[in-house]
């Protein structure tokens, strides 16, 4: 080890007794060091003082010289001799290699103890390496030196323990294959002087016993003292120890042993860890990989050419397990090839470390040991770096961190996009013996097995998860596999979506068009954090979506069949785990479980443990086949991490709702698609993608969480039938005026409520003892307690909503809305659960369980139990009774049992009864004036207690798994009443949030779905904005306006145009947001507001490219373009913003006023079009169909004679004239000569424009080419409908495009005016 990890201050303790010794022995491989090039200088180490604080007390006599000896001195000088030392004259060689030996350090005045490892014959000099990891090449007959003799000492960690707790295990450190103690203690942060600030090391408690042999001990001694156990704090050892200078030090490691360092790690290259690239290191940092995974600075220096030089099959020569190179096919980086060599050289705890690792390499391994969790190798870098953990102080990247901080440490990697793989200890070390005692086992390690993966998509707990109420999706996705073999024009998805924390899983199967809208429709309302996919089987265009429209997913690719299993195997899997689940508590559920009647069919009885939606699925054959692919692929992902049994038992299936959404019969909702969802900010907003000032944050008033994330999946699939929205209506204006003293108390009452809907699924979850909650996992927290604490916390939880609810039905007498009433009577939409909820109450003391973390369960409760107590009792009953009879055999009614020590049940005697005591007594003990006795009847009912007493301990032990089990039988009551509180949560929220709207609100009127020959309407008074709040705006700042989009007399289109700043966008967004809003059920910020239903918003706003996928500005506005030409309906409304302006003048005039044509004649939808191209308004003047109209501004004079607009954001009739985009550059500070000049030209094109205009009569033999070249385009928008291939049709736009220009300049030359 480098020199440069000097010791710290141990408080004087050996530097014999490491900290973690056990563990670090665990993976301390003693390799022979290769012996150093003569040529370099002698190493000179100064180990500092374990106690710069005391005098170290020497174990010989203290004879060295306290004075320190000039840095350019390099020997030790040795000033007193003593006894037993080795001659400093005498010669040493090969013979003591392997031998033990103890040099004095004179500047430390202490022995230390080590090996001697090699010997360089041409220097003369000894490789020794101290038991503290320190080594140094030394010339053994100029030192001061001990001979040490066999055996090596054992150390034992000892353990804080209560009365009671069982005896600590002991570990011997008798050589590399040592049998390990995994049960050893540290008890962190106790009788530590201060608590390390961030950056600093953090202290613990360690308590050892050294248990020696009679020789002489090295350095100071620790003994176990009588009747307690000895403690004393002691510093995690790290890599960052206190470095002296030359002038302090006598013992330094020179620059040229530096520089020699250095250069060999130059060029040399380190592996990441997890499995990616190697990482390139140097002397000052290690570089970065493309996952950023990579040493500290400092760690480079320290571990990078060890790890370069003892792990080669982790560079340029890996392989995977199955000796596959990086460049072959079917290479899998997920495992590493282990060279036989390699393993020869390990411990047995080194290499069932390496045995999880290779087949694990994209993960971070969480290695339990005793009650630590440890990380190895390239594991402790990311520990180091993520987690923030100081290293352990050896040649070897170690560190770790104690069990209780788990949770904490999982969530933060998993945040980070880790996977991490959790091994536990399944075995203690009595088990370990008692298996190689039995079965001769030569195992020397216990057992050790892999019981969970974590990441993002499989996080069930933390205090992140906890703050954040929006659900972590894990998305498993599949696709028609001709479809990206031979890019078909359609794509056809299977999909299956799952929410671990709430055990709701979303399954289904659809169509897609050729940019895949639905898909990305799905990605961006749902925002999965983790993707699942088959490997090398989805389309080019299905991968560029799934980059595009997540945010920063954990991606994983499974192997096609095997891993990501098709629908065949899926059923088969599937069934098989429900048929072995139990039967009576998934048939209590009428909404999920199938109610198919039981028949002599085999195939028929399985599917009555199948859920309705997967029956549905199976029963749909190919049309259902890649949904179930999908689950298939999700489900074996979740068995890897041991929740899927967990998961299906509990599941709440539902439909997935793109699944036949272009069904217009079987319409239920509004789409919005990805582009809306972004354009309109409903959930992310553009500056920083949180969700400040979006209309999910407008309106997000629920106290809850569950209720918080049902009002998200409102928002983004807002509802289309009428009746429907009426229905939701109705039930937001009951909650207000007269009943909303009762929606207060409703608020109050659960505004302390955790998330129900999450707990109940970890309660569901661990009511089955796997993973981490597996009996045989070795857990040192009280596991039991925390669950006993979240089932009571559920219970309460429980209570607490239907008292809230049942309070809340007071307001049914004020109130009409079918829906409340619904919700609020119990056994319809509120599920009658008083009876199950007193049973729990009568069961047991909620307050005495959850103060003491045990279950006492009240007199017939639990069968199990009682029959127990009632043994205790007869055996107690039968020692009364036999008390009774020894008092009248011995005639004495004072004799009594007494209790001493551990012996219960003495008959203590009077001393004047001793000679009448019968020959079967037996004398245990006596006192001054009694003797006590035992005779074979009191034994054997002692015996029968004993017994009885441990019947009942066990039967206590497991009243909560059988508690949690009843209460796990009604956990669709207990969905359903988290459901209807969470709905009723939401409910007050909309009606809550008209209170922040600015201006005048209404409950908007809500028409009847228009029939072919009906009109869609969209009529609005005093329209404001709803996201705009009363309480960040001065009243009346924001301008308020009409806009009607309806048939004759009004036109279902408006046509915008006025002055850039001018406020187009904004109405454009507010129209949008307000018909989303009203379907959703809420009041909308107008005086009035009449809407016939829309079944789908397009939104085509703002100038942005998709750059990484190869998209333009202007291919990436005309693909969204393509999508609203080819899914619009006579009942979706379109809004148009500046479409056209990311190409030239003509070519972006042309193509806008050909979609607007398409939308008016073709389409005939309601819709919105902005545009700066003036001459559209010129157009469409005569056009009934389209409603001119501008935002209303004026026009002063300002300095230097250019025009200054001041906007006033009034929608008016009637078209703007021009755009006053020099103003805009007013505002942005261009220089005066620029703006001058810009106001100049902008006049001259102006009047040329106008003459052009005048003289169209000379251009009308270009008109007949304009129209023919304009039906083109419509019949190549209409027929196409971009849907096939897509370089054709752009193509053949492009082709149209350069026609209009080519007529643009024929018309522009043949008008342009004489003094041109």
């Amino acid at each position: 080890m480098s020199s440069s990890s000097s010791r710290r201050a141990s408080n004087g303790r050996s530097p014999l007794v490491n900290q973690q010794s056990q563990i670090t022995s665990f993976f301390s491989k003693k390799l022979s060091s290769p012996s150093p090039s003569p040529l370099l200088p002698k190493k000179i180490q100064h180990k500092p003082n374990p106690n710069p604080n005391t005098i170290p007390k020497s174990t010989t006599s203290p004879c060295a010289s306290p004075t320190t000896p000039s840095p350019l001195n390099g020997k030790r000088k040795i000033d007193v001799p003593i006894s037993a030392v080795a001659d400093v004259k005498q010669s040493y060689g090969q013979e003591v290699v392997d031998k033990r030996v103890k040099v004095y350090w004179p500047l430390d005045k202490v022995w230390y103890e080590g090996c001697v490892k090699s010997f360089d014959s041409k220097s003369g000099e000894h490789l020794v390496k101290y038991d503290d990891g320190d080594e140094e090449m030394i010339d053994l007959a100029e030192e001061k030196i001990e001979w040490v003799k066999e055996p090596v000492r054992k150390l034992r960690r000892l353990r804080r323990f209560s009365m009671g707790e069982a005896e600590e295990e002991e570990e011997k450190l008798d050589g590399l294959e040592s049998v390990e103690d995994d049960s050893e203690d540290e008890d962190w942060g106790k009788n530590v002087d201060k608590q390390a600030s961030e950056g600093e090391d953090v202290s613990e408690d360690m308590d050892l016993e050294i248990e020696e042999d009679d020789d002489d001990v090295v350095g100071p001694k620790r003994r176990k003292g009588s009747g307690s156990q000895a403690a004393a704090a002691k510093k995690r050892k790290t890599d960052e120890a206190v470095k002296l200078t030359p002038s302090l030090s006598k013992k330094s490691k020179t620059a040229a042993d530096k520089k020699s360092a250095n250069s060999k790690m130059d060029n040399s290259a380190v592996t990441g860890v997890n499995g990616k690239e190697p990482v390139a290191t140097n002397v000052n940092c290690a570089k970065e990989s493309n996952n950023d995974k990579v040493l500290l600075c400092g760690a480079a220096d320290r571990f990078g050419q060890r790890e370069a030089e003892k792990f080669p099959f982790l560079g340029k020569d890996r392989k995977d397990a199955s000796r596959r190179s990086p460049g072959d096919a079917n290479y899998d980086p997920r495992t590493l090839y282990l060279p036989p060599s390699f393993l020869k050289g390990l411990t047995g705890g080194q290499r069932q470390w390496w045995e999880f690792k290779s087949k694990h390499m994209d993960k971070v391994l969480f290695f339990k040991m005793g009650k630590f969790y440890e990380l190895y190798e390239m594991d402790a870098h990311v520990g180091a770096q993520e987690l923030h953990l100081q290293y352990m102080k050896g040649e070897q990247p170690h560190c770790g961190f104690p069990e209780k901080n788990f949770s904490m440490n999982v969530e933060k990697l998993a945040r980070k996009g880790y996977r991490v793989l959790v091994v536990e200890q399944t075995e203690t070390p009595e088990q370990l013996e008692n298996r190689r005692r039995e079965n001769g086992s030569r195992d020397k390690v216990v057992r050790r097995e892999i019981c969970a993966v974590v990441s993002k998509g499989t996080l069930t707990e933390g205090e992140m998860l906890a703050a954040n109420p929006d659900a972590s999706y894990l998305m498993a996705v599949t696709e028609n596999s001709q479809t990206a073999a031979f890019r078909q024009e359609k794509h056809t998805y299977g999909v299956c979506v799952v929410d671990i924390t709430t055990s709701k899983i979303i399954i289904g199967q659809f169509e897609d068009d050729s940019d895949c809208s639905a898909l990305c429709c799905l990605l961006s309302e749902l925002r999965p954090v983790e993707i699942i996919k088959p490997a090398k089987l989805l389309s080019h265009e299905t991968e560029r979506v799934l980059l595009r429209h997540t945010r920063n997913a954990l991606v994983n690719e499974l192997i096609p069949l095997s891993e990501f299993w098709d629908a065949e195997r899926t059923i088969s899997g599937v069934k098989g785990i429900y048929r072995n689940l139990s039967s009576s508590l998934l048939s209590s559920s009428p909404n999920e479980m199938g109610s198919h009647e039981s028949t002599t069919s085999e195939e028929d009885s399985e599917s009555n443990f199948l859920p309705d939606v997967l029956c549905e699925l199976i029963n749909l054959g190919g049309n259902g086949s890649y949904a179930l692919s999908a689950l298939g692929g999700a489900l074996y992902y979740l068995k890897q991490a041991f929740l899927d049994e967990s998961l299906l038992k509990f599941a709440k299936f539902e439909l997935l709702p793109l699944s036949g959404f272009c069904d217009s019969t079987r319409k239920q909702n509004m789409v919005l698609d990805a582009a809306a969802l972004e354009n309109l900010e409903i959930f992310e907003n553009s500056r920083n993608g949180d969700s400040s000032g979006t209309l999910y944050a407008q309106i997000n008033h629920c106290i809850t969480a569950f209720g918080k994330r049902m009002l998200r999946s409102w928002l983004a699939r807002p509802l289309y039938n009428p009746e429907s929205i009426r229905e939701r209506q109705d039930a937001v204006a009951g909650l207000k005026v007269l009943n909303l003293p009762f929606v207060l108390e409703f608020r109050k009452e659960l505004s302390r409520l955790p998330d129900m809907e999450r707990l109940l699924a970890r309660l569901f979850g661990s009511s089955e003892a796997n993973g981490r909650n597996a009996n045989k996992v070795t857990l040192y927290e009280d596991a039991a307690k925390k669950q006993l604490q979240e089932f009571i916390s559920a219970l309460r939880g429980c209570e607490s909503m239907v008292h809230a609810c049942s309070s809340l039905g007071m307001i049914l007498g004020n109130t009409d809305s079918v829906l409340l009433h619904h919700l609020l009577t119990p056994g319809k939409g509120l599920p009658d659960v008083d009876s199950v909820l007193k049973h729990f109450k009568d069961a047991f003391d909620w307050v005495e369980a959850n103060n003491s973390g045990r279950i006492i369960p009240h007199e017939g409760v639990d069968e199990e139990y009682d029959a127990a107590c009632k043994q205790v009792q007869e055996v107690e009953l039968k020692l009364t009774k036999h008390l009774k009879e020894q008092r009248k055999l011995l005639g004495d009614s004072s004799i009594d049992y007494v209790t001493i020590g551990k012996d219960a049940y003495l008959l203590e005697v009077p001393e004047s009864l001793c000679r009448s005591i019968p020959k079967e007594y037996e004398l245990q003990s006596s006192k001054k004036g009694y003797f006590r006795y035992w005779n074979p009847v009191l034994k054997k009912l002692i015996g029968e207690l004993s017994q009885a007493d441990s019947e009942k301990e066990s039967k206590l032990k497991s009243i909560l798994r059988r508690l949690i089990g009843r209460f796990c039988e009604h956990h669709n009551k207990w969905r359903e009443l988290v459901s209807t509180t969470a709905e009723l949560d939401v409910l007050i929220s909309l009606s809550i949030a008209s209170d922040y709207y600015e201006g005048p609100t209404c409950r908007p009127n809500i028409k009847s779905v228009p029939s072919q020959d009906d009109v869609p309407v969209l009529l609005a008074e005093n329209l404001g904005h709803p996201v705009l709040r009363s309480d960040s705006l001065d009243k009346g700042t924001f301008v308020s306006n009409n806009v009607s989009l309806s048939g004759p007399p009004n036109a279902s289109f408006i046509l915008l145009t006025g002055p850039n700043m001018g406020g187009k966008s904004t109405l454009l967004r507010q129209v949008c947001m307000a018909v989303i809003l009203a379907q959703v059920g809420a009041d909308v910020p107008a005086s009035s507001f009449d809407l016939s239903p829309v079944d789908r918003i397009f939104v085509r706003m703002g100038a942005k490219d998709h750059i990484m996928a190869g998209q333009s500005t202007f291919l990436t506005e005309l693909l969204e373009t393509a999508s609203m030409l080819s899914s619009a309906s006579r009942n979706s409304l379109v809004a148009l913003d500046e479409l056209g302006r990311g190409t030239s003048t003509s070519d972006g005039q042309a193509i806008a006023e050909s979609v607007l044509e398409h939308f008016v004649h073709k389409v005939q939808c309601r819709g919105m079009f902005s545009t700066h191209y003036h001459r559209l308004s010129t157009d469409y003047q005569k056009d009934s169909r389209v409603s001119l109209c501008h935002m209303a501004c004026q026009i002063g004079k300002g300095f230097g004679g250019l025009e200054e607009v001041t906007f006033l954001y009034r929608l008016t009739p009637g078209a703007c004239p021009k755009s006053y985009g020099v103003n805009v550059a007013r505002l942005a500070g261009l220089p005066d000569d620029v703006l001058q000049r810009a106001a100049a030209k902008s006049e001259e094109l102006l009047i040329y424009g106008h003459n052009n205009q005048s003289q169209e009569n000379y251009s009308e033999s270009l008109t007949g080419k304009t129209a023919k070249l304009l039906q083109n385009l419509i019949n190549l928008v209409v027929h196409n409908k971009c849907d096939g291939n897509k370089g054709v049709v752009l193509g053949e736009l492009s082709g149209l495009q350069n026609r209009a220009r080519i007529l643009l300049e024929q018309r522009s030359y043949a008008e342009r005016p004489s003094a041109f």
